[in-house]
């Protein structure tokens, strides 16, 4: 007999979009202006936490066998991570390596984009996170002082929804329902409405497992 033991855990999703959300405050705000452009470094120290926190969220976003959200999370640490690194050393030809990530970046959310349309929120967040890193790198690449205010406008707009987004799973695992428009279809609506054999169906085929990944 097999036994395949399962530990539910709090959906760290709150947790990360919060994190996007104030950790994009932060570096739009520098891009607009609204702090000082001889803060950069501090800007950069406070991004060390953003870092820190979705990664641990990616982790247990694994640990939860969503793949999409851990994915995502792993991603924008990754980006955290750097931006902090070059930033906070001031690393030579920093602003044209960061506009090389952001714009490969971009790639990588629209990939993440393409796959994620049955979460909804997540998937307008995407939308936004698409053009907000595109404008981003070409800032990074080009220094036109109009791209860097765009960027922030952009990631002030991603803040937002971030913000949406986390409230609102946060509400719906407080009140065990949806009480905010989440958007979910397909099989991510049925892994929330669905009952438990459904839930178990090919299980067998999941990683951790199954014999390989």
């Amino acid at each position: 007999m097999t036994r395949i033991t399962l530990r539910p855990i709090a959906s760290p999703m709150p947790l990360g979009f919060f994190t996007v959300a104030i950790s994009s405050v932060v570096t739009s705000s520098l891009q607009l202006g609204l702090i000082d452009g001889a803060h950069r470094q501090a800007v950069a120290l406070t991004v060390f936490s953003a870092f820190v926190l979705q990664l641990l969220v990616s982790v247990l976003a694994f640990g939860a066998r969503d793949v999409i959200a851990a994915t995502l999370m792993g991603g924008f640490a990754g980006a955290w991570l750097a931006n902090g690194l070059v930033t906070s050393t001031d690393a030579h030809g920093g602003g044209q390596v960061l506009g090389v990530m952001n714009l490969t970046f971009t790639v990588f959310a629209a990939l993440m984009a393409s796959v994620a349309k049955p979460k909804k929120v997540l998937w307008v967040l995407l939308l936004i996170a698409v053009p907000r890193y595109f404008v981003a790198g070409l800032y990074g690449l080009s220094g036109a002082a109009w791209l860097g205010q765009a960027a922030g406008a952009l990631g002030m707009l991603l803040a937002a929804v971030a913000m949406y987004a986390a409230y609102a799973l946060m509400l719906e695992e407080l009140r065990g329902r949806e009480a905010l428009w989440i958007g979910r279809s397909g099989h991510v609506r049925e892994a929330m409405h669905a009952g438990l054999a459904d839930q178990l169906n090919r299980l067998e085929r999941q990683a951790g497992v199954r014999r390989t990944l």
